[in-house]
């Protein structure tokens, strides 16, 4: 694969990737949405689906990384060159800033009347409402869930620990299923696989954080919430980003060395 064809890939598959699957975030969000209140099944089915989505359009190209906790344990497994690391992490951060801002402008409407609400932003009479808690205490404004995670319960270690065990799980389950002949990616029934896992990863261990496991999903879309022009929107919660980055790519690296000694 030549550098350009990894960059291409992973920009375009990670942008349709965060589309889809922070786009029924959103669907379920906010309050003008048909899909509004389709629940937490509706959420991790819908980022399924976007794996499953970005992976298949990106593998001729790339081999739908779409993660660098992916990267990182394909590379310490030995299946990509450590050179071409860093164009896999430009190519899945700008994909995740794409997809991010996509899913801003298909929903802007949307964005707008949500983000108009006293219910939702607090205003006179308002002043005591969740979401206005939770922004006072937090620094996330009542979008962000859209955009990137943020933990139920606030505890640093508990929270590392929740990132670091679901990408464990998920970057071993890719490791195992092995690659095609021509060694660029899973196949089309890894591909499924694949998306199967991260459905499984989101109802069984994506309550505590709601499940990043990716430092691109959760940082590139944190990024554009940052720059986007949407009133009201709040803060970005930066004093929390940094968990959902360093816990994947821990549990990246653990799952490439738990491959070599177990698997190799």
């Amino acid at each position: 694969m030549s550098s350009s064809d990894i960059f291409i890939g992973e920009t375009i598959g990670t942008a349709v990737l965060i589309l889809l699957g922070c786009g029924v975030v959103a669907g379920v969000v906010l309050k003008q949405s048909k899909a509004f209140e389709a629940g937490w099944v509706a959420i991790t089915l819908g980022w399924g689906f976007a794996v499953l989505t970005g992976a298949y359009i990106s593998a001729p190209l790339s081999g739908a990384h779409l993660n660098p906790a992916v990267t990182i344990g394909l590379a310490i497994e030995g299946g990509v060159e450590w050179s071409k690391v860093p164009i896999y992490f430009l190519g899945q951060m700008l994909g995740a800033v794409i997809g991010a801002s996509l899913v801003w402008l298909a929903y802007l409407g949307h964005f707008h009347a949500h983000l108009a609400d006293r219910e939702i932003v607090g205003g006179p009479g308002a002043q005591d409402t969740v979401a206005a808690d939770r922004q006072r205490t937090t620094g996330a404004g009542p979008v962000l869930g859209i955009f990137s995670t943020g933990p139920e319960i606030r505890n640093v270690g508990q929270n590392l620990a929740t990132e670091i065990i679901a990408t464990t799980v998920l970057v071993l389950a890719i490791l195992t299923q092995g690659l095609n002949g021509d060694g660029k990616g899973l196949g089309v029934i890894g591909v499924m696989i694949t998306a199967f896992v991260v459905v499984g990863i989101g109802l069984s261990l994506g309550g505590p954080t709601g499940y990043a496991i990716n430092p691109a999903r959760d940082l590139g879309p944190r990024i554009a919430h940052a720059l986007l022009p949407l009133p009201n929107k709040g803060g970005s919660d930066w004093g929390y980003a940094w968990i959902p980055v360093v816990g994947p790519l821990i549990g990246g690296a653990i799952a490439g060395g738990i491959y070599e000694i177990a698997f190799a």
